[in-house]
């Protein structure tokens, strides 16, 4: 069968198609289209290896970079007969790196405190929280997730960049899925290191993270829980971060399983902890976790290694019943240790972490997986 498409936008990226013929996988190079001219593109595909009635769409290369209409709204899934023989489409936009975003579905975001007292440590952090876009309009109560390093996730100027979940939650929003409370908690600047690290003085000399574990859990946890309107329990309640701040979620999630049950784990900084000696709670029934895995190959020879190394761990931990573990790690080929790439797959990680068992899934899945379970 042969597909045509013609783009009205002129843009030098690659096209793809993909759909229920390839498990619908954005950036197959097995679907990638011929272009004929700059606006006009075709494909061949074998009719043994499509289903009767062929469901797809057209992606750059990725769902952050899938087709749109004319007015930047999310198209539904093109439809064809194979016994067609050919189809002629047009596509009028594309996204870029998941935008363009509409302002309507921006999360409230609120100061919580500019100087949040954290008892365990005797010093004051910026704590934010990022409601959804009909918080104040609605009675409904919300999942938390909490977030390290609050100055690279939405904050302009940062030195790094950003995650900007800001607009990533306007897009979840947009597909439904914006019924999520971020809260976002300041790192401690030249503290951070100590903060993050749970206890290893030969990586930082007085470590403090069993300290701010605590804090969040024992302190901020039932502050949000009492000034918003969350859903408390832990099916309800995850934890995440990039680099130290991803370590320091897992020894939460790890000591704290009764009370988180996601975790959102970006290029973690496993190297302070090699042979995976976790502290864990082991329980006679154990606590079902989902943690999302993601890693870079370019940011680093031995980043990837460690991600799949700690997969090996979680299967051996779960052996001895200290767990029931879901997970699913993420590697892109082309992915830095920069916030550019946790911007990326911020949405695909909220998607799967909370939205996983929905009816109608989001299509924000991830290039290259693999999936316990």
């Amino acid at each position: 069968m042969r597909f045509e498409l013609y783009t009205e936008e002129r843009d030098e990226r690659p096209v793809y198609i993909t759909g229920n013929f390839n498990n619908w996988n954005p950036k197959d190079s097995n679907y990638q289209l011929t272009a004929s001219s700059s606006e006009n593109y075709f494909i061949e595909i074998d009719d043994s290896l499509l289903p009767s009635t062929i469901e797809y769409k057209f992606t750059k290369g990725g769902w952050e970079n899938v087709e749109l209409d004319q007015y930047g709204n999310i198209t539904p899934n093109r439809k064809a007969e194979k016994t067609s023989g050919k189809t002629s489409d047009i596509v009028e936009k594309w996204r870029l790196n998941w935008g363009p975003f509409k302002k309507e579905f921006f999360p409230i975001v609120e100061i919580i405190s500019e100087e949040f007292y954290i008892p365990q440590l005797d010093r004051y952090r910026k704590v934010w929280a990022l409601l959804p876009y009909d918080y104040y309009t609605s009675e409904k109560k919300y999942p938390v997730l909490y977030l390290q390093d609050a100055q690279n996730l939405f904050n302009e100027g940062s030195d790094y960049g950003n995650w900007e979940i800001d607009k990533k939650l306007s897009l979840l929003a947009e597909y439904g899925r914006g019924d999520l409370i971020i809260i976002a908690i300041e790192h401690g600047s030249k503290d951070r290191i100590k903060e993050y690290i749970f206890d290893n003085d030969h990586i930082a000399n007085g470590s403090e993270g069993k300290k701010y574990i605590r804090f969040i859990t024992d302190t901020l946890k039932p502050y949000i829980d009492t000034h918003f309107r969350t859903k408390k329990d832990r099916e309800n309640t995850g934890i995440g971060g990039s680099s130290l701040g991803a370590l320091i979620s897992i020894y939460s999630g790890f000591l704290y399983p009764e009370v988180y049950s996601k975790l959102l784990i970006f290029s973690p900084s496993l190297w302070i902890e090699p042979n995976n000696n976790f502290p864990m709670m082991s329980f006679r029934n154990p606590f079902k976790m989902k943690i999302y895995l993601y890693g870079g190959e370019q940011e680093g020879s031995k980043m990837v290694k460690r991600i799949h190394l700690f997969e090996e761990y979680l299967k051996r931990w779960e052996k001895k019943n200290l767990f029931d573990f879901e997970f699913r790690t993420s590697i892109n080929p082309e992915g830095t240790h920069s916030e550019f790439y946790w911007s990326q797959e911020f949405p695909r990680a909220i998607e799967w972490l909370f939205y996983n068992n929905s009816e109608n899934p989001v299509e924000v899945k991830p290039t290259q997986t693999s999936i316990k379970k």
